[in-house]
């Protein structure tokens, strides 16, 4: 099997359409009916809609924890509201690769925990492939989509969409059977 990978000379938002398009190409030629998309504001959401909008994807859009909400990285109801007008299901819980309770300790005691380590791990991909790892996560956890059946997760670094990957899904407990199985689209 040949499959092109596409590796963006920049990190960020101005890739959002074309990382977006190349999912949604991959999927069509896959069958894959399942796109976990990463929107801490909305932006990429309301995208994500649009580019998916002729489809039967079933489009989960994962927005940051409200753990945020004092340094305000939340996404607005209104925005939630429109988005799963439009046929999305949008997802807010806690991270799966960080921002729980063993970063309490860690942050008070020292030390790292393995949510820690596999987070920095696929921070040597991209940042976009740490989310797109974390979301499908998240996504699995909350039922809204079948770990039974491959996926499509796009993440990013900062705002917008950079990266894009099939992955056949895992719950948190059953990580280790979590697979990357194709690189979509990432920075260089």
């Amino acid at each position: 099997m040949e499959v092109t990978v596409k590796y963006f000379e920049t990190k960020g938002e101005v890739n959002t359409e074309e990382t977006l398009n190349i999912a949604k190409e991959r999927a069509k030629a896959l069958r894959i009916n399942q796109v976990v998309v990463a929107s801490t504001y909305g932006g990429t959401g309301k995208k994500a809609v649009e580019v998916f909008r002729d489809t039967d994807i079933n489009l989960v859009i994962v927005t940051i924890s409200s753990g945020f909400t004092r340094e305000g990285w939340i996404m607005p109801d209104s925005v939630r509201k429109e988005l799963e007008a439009k046929g999305a299901k949008v997802l807010t819980c806690i991270h799966a690769l960080g921002d729980d309770v063993s970063n309490a300790f860690t942050a008070k005691f020292g030390g790292h925990n393995p949510n820690e380590i596999v987070a920095e791990v696929l921070r040597r991909f991209s940042q976009g492939m740490k989310v797109a790892v974390e979301i499908a996560i998240m996504a699995a956890e909350a039922g809204l989509i079948d770990v039974n059946q491959e996926a499509i997760a796009i993440g990013g670094t900062d705002r917008g969409a950079d990266t894009a990957i099939v992955v056949k899904p895992a719950y948190a407990r059953d990580f280790l059977s979590f697979e990357i199985k194709e690189i979509l689209a990432k920075p260089r």
